[in-house]
């Protein structure tokens, strides 16, 4: 099927009835998505203000600048699958990958495409090995499913998918029970360079709504958009009894909630980035707002690799922060997204747990709302999520 340019990028389209995906074949980053819930079409997912602009380009091994960008951040749309995650600015071992990897950056080879299906492969070259992409619908379901097969390669890697949302009215957010959670234990924003944070760095926090403020408060990162005018990043390693890893979001004034889910045993932490206006350097000029990332990796902080590997508190506290990869044996990394309506009343979600045909989603308020879902994508036992 020939590519058509979306949002500035090359891209495949996947459909059903219920759900459309693009896949864009640089950094085969998945959007625009559009969700189609009784006689809406919602599309939750995030493109870059950037997106049609021109912007002179860097290598998938460069770094980004006022005068050029990463293929990832050209593209930044929806979801796409880093590896290593984070920024990767210090070299390890001899590799020196750019901000989220060649994943995220390199060109994806079409393989098969069908009407509700996609696979894409990707060779990469800076630690030598093979990707391989699937994303795929099913009829009746309002999500879409991802996995990445990582064969041919040795040694620890960080990586994870990077969902992100663009509220336009606002959302409640919950993540499964967690046992440790940190803000960005460095200068994520800096105001000599034009941005601007507000959490306290290396903060630790047990409660999303509880978490320290460089002034000495606490801001609930259960609601958002919040603290506009600031740039922030948490992290948060999930606890030992979670079988089923969730994340969600409820759009009470919309009437919906988008969801995903993972195995917590591959992607061990949850990342929030909670981007608002807080950088006004190029190509952002305080113009990205309203953006949450829900990112679920298995990494220390969004520095990179070479940190989750080096002494970080939340390896120190028994959290898994990379995975180890063996050429004789392909990793694989299954991931959902996907939206649920919701009744009135419904707020936080509280519980996510499998029903025989999908999940039960129920909120603090004691509502259920539910969606269908093939859970056996993700391959990890049945059974409630716990409560938070």
């Amino acid at each position: 099927m020939p590519l058509q340019t979306v949002f500035g990028q090359p891209s495949t389209r996947i459909a059903t009835d219920e759900a459309e995906a693009w896949i864009t074949r640089s950094g085969g980053h998945v959007g625009p998505v559009t969700f189609r819930l009784g006689d809406r079409n919602i599309a939750p997912m995030h493109v870059a203000p950037w997106a049609d602009e021109s912007w002179a380009a860097c290598g998938a091994d460069g770094e980004p600048s006022p005068a050029a960008l990463t293929p990832s951040m050209q593209a930044l749309r929806g979801d796409f699958f880093c590896m290593p995650f984070g920024g990767n600015a210090e070299p390890w071992n001899g590799e020196k990958h750019p901000l989220h990897g060649e994943a995220a950056n390199g060109i994806w080879t079409e393989k098969e495409v069908h009407p509700n299906a996609a696979v894409l492969t990707l060779e990469t070259q800076i630690r030598r090995g093979r990707i391989e992409k699937q994303i795929h619908l099913i009829p009746g379901h309002q999500a879409v499913y991802s996995r990445h097969t990582i064969s041919g390669m040795y040694g620890p890697m960080t990586l994870g998918h990077h969902p992100m949302l663009r509220l336009q009215t606002p959302g409640l957010v919950s993540v499964a029970p967690f046992k440790f959670g940190q803000v960005f234990p460095g200068e994520f924003e800096a105001p000599q360079t034009r941005g601007y944070s507000a959490l306290k760095p290396h903060a630790t926090f047990t409660d999303l709504s509880k978490v320290p403020t460089f002034d000495k408060e606490e801001a609930d990162l259960t609601r958002y958009p919040a603290r506009r005018g600031y740039e922030d990043f948490v992290m948060m390693y999930a606890a030992p009894e979670v079988q089923l890893g969730w994340s969600a979001v409820v759009f009470p004034e919309e009437g919906y909630l988008w969801f995903s889910l993972k195995d917590p045993r591959v992607l061990t932490a949850t990342a929030l980035w909670m981007s608002n206006g807080g950088r006004h350097y190029e190509p952002w000029n305080g113009r990205h707002v309203n953006v949450l990332g829900i990112e679920e990796v298995t990494s220390s902080v969004a520095t990179g690799l070479a940190d989750s590997l080096g002494p970080n508190t939340a390896a120190q506290d028994g959290c898994q922060t990379i995975l180890d990869l063996n050429p004789e044996a392909p990793t694989v990394v299954n991931f959902i997204f996907g939206i649920a309506p919701i009744p009135l009343g419904f707020d936080h979600v509280a519980q996510i747990e499998s029903t025989p045909t999908g999940i039960r989603i129920q909120s603090r308020s004691g509502q259920f709302t539910e969606a269908a879902i093939d859970l056996c994508h993700l391959s990890i036992p049945s059974g409630p999520a716990g409560r938070r």
